[in-house]
């Protein structure tokens, strides 16, 4: 279903899954072209806590998905903001944040985390993608967005990674990461493994 909410730069599309009542949880995907990557694994990984009973919540934030914002109007502040209303505007006092989308769900209570990056290990990715006219996967950023992603990093939460993938974890599962795909893909074994992990730290989280 596509719903919307406010946040205090204008109003923003989403796409919330699963039943009305009981735990929702907010989904944050990575910033920039990782965000198409893994949006269709991100969708699947609802269903699958749709089908366990955790509802969900999928927000655009400003300037990107269909955000009438431009990329290089939204600040970091921003996306950390309207990240923060649409958890209020559905109840979600949990989050599910997929790599660099870790970086901004420090005001949300309840934190998980796949394959959480830093702001200084994007910022190194950027510059490498960014075109000689400062575009990044042919958008405009603001430099001062790289500027607070360079110094921000992940609050603490249930991390969980890769096999492939040597940081700290709580949990490691096998899989391949779908964010260094040239092309957006899917991988709907990892998000059902995923979601029964999501499932029982939720009820943690309730407990």
């Amino acid at each position: 279903m596509i719903d919307w909410y406010d946040w205090p730069g204008g109003r923003e599309a989403m796409i919330r899954l699963g039943p009305d009542h009981g735990p929702v949880v907010v989904v944050v995907l990575p910033l920039f072209e990782e965000a198409n990557r893994t949006r269709t694994f991100a969708v699947t990984m609802m269903r699958a806590l749709a089908v366990r009973g955790v509802a969900s919540a999928l927000p655009d934030l400003p300037g990107t998905g269909d955000s009438l914002v431009a990329t290089e109007a939204a600040t970091l502040a921003d996306w950390q903001s309207a990240l923060s209303a649409a958890a209020a505007s559905v109840g979600a006092r949990a989050s599910v944040a997929i790599r660099s989308g870790a970086l901004l769900d420090g005001a949300i209570a309840n934190r998980w985390h796949l394959a959480p990056q830093n702001g200084a290990a994007l910022v190194r990715e950027l510059d490498r993608l960014r075109a000689a006219d400062g575009r990044i996967a042919g958008n405009r950023v603001d430099p001062g967005v790289i500027d607070a992603l360079s110094l921000a990093a992940p609050a603490a939460a249930r991390t969980v990674r890769l096999e492939s993938d040597p940081g700290p974890a709580d949990r490691t599962v096998p899989g391949a990461p779908l964010w260094r795909r040239a092309e957006p893909g899917n991988d709907p074994v990892l998000a059902e493994a995923l979601a029964d992990d999501i499932v029982d730290w939720v009820r943690q989280c309730a407990d």
